[in-house]
Parts: C-alpha cells; sequence; structure tokens
C-alpha cells in the first residue's frame, strides 16, 4: 500500500507545525510541500485525503493515553460508514499516525475485514 491508497487519516496533531512535518514524513507530500497539501485543500473533504475527521487531538484537549483509542475509534467508525456528519464518503483505508511519551511511534493501516457488513458497501459496488 501507497499513501495514495489511503481514504482518510487520524493524525497526531499535538501542534500544527508537528501536523505539517508529519504529512511529509508519512509521504503524504514531498518534503518541504505541507503547507502547500493545506493551502490545495488536500487534507480535508474534497481534497485527496480527508485528515483527522474527528477534529483531532487538539479539538479534544490532547487526552494522554487516550488519543490512540479515540483515534482508533473514528477509523473504525469512518470505515464502517458509521461516523455521521464526519463520514469521508466510501472510506476503504485508513490511517492512524500516533506518538506516545519518550519518542514511540505508532502508524497503522485499518482495512474493514467484512466489507459487506458496512454501511460504506453498497457505495463501492
Amino acid at each position: 500500500m501507497t499513501p495514495q491508497d489511503v481514504d482518510v487519516i487520524e493524525l497526531h496533531d499535538c501542534f500544527s507545525t508537528n501536523e505539517l512535518i508529519t504529512y511529509e514524513a508519512l509521504g503524504l507530500c514531498e518534503v518541504g510541500k505541507g503547507a502547500d497539501l493545506v493551502d490545495a485543500n488536500d487534507n480535508t473533504y474534497g481534497g485527496k485525503y480527508v485528515i483527522n475527521p474527528s477534529g483531532g487531538l487538539i479539538s479534544k484537549g490532547h487526552p494522554l493515553g487516550a488519543t490512540g483509542l479515540a483515534q482508533c475509534a473514528e477509523l473504525c467508525w469512518q470505515l464502517r460508514g458509521s461516523a455521521g456528519l464526519r463520514q469521508v464518503p466510501g472510506a476503504r483505508i485508513g490511517l492512524q499516525h500516533n506518538i506516545g511519551l519518550g519518542g514511540a511511534v505508532v502508524v497503522a493501516l485499518y482495512k474493514h475485514g467484512f466489507p459487506e457488513y458496512s454501511r460504506n458497501y453498497k457505495s463501492k459496488l
């Protein structure tokens, strides 16, 4: 899989600058082009990627320990087609990026194992 296969991303946006740097580190854009990704609206609905449809960490108060679980829940809802007004149409592949204390980093890809049970399934036929 490549970054171009990803439909929805929950990214550790503890600081605005960290978000831009992470766009580049994940290969969503070229190094030095994170701001261009934002300027082109390629980080939101209608763009290349939908990043942090949940509102990201900053909107949640950056809850230590709960961050990864909140990201996991959001991606599961997105892939099941049950994210309500935040729903990314036709989301098939999700990416989670999380940073922990001590410099630990987790990047995981999510794919619905049983798409026929997803609310998104009919829209993909």
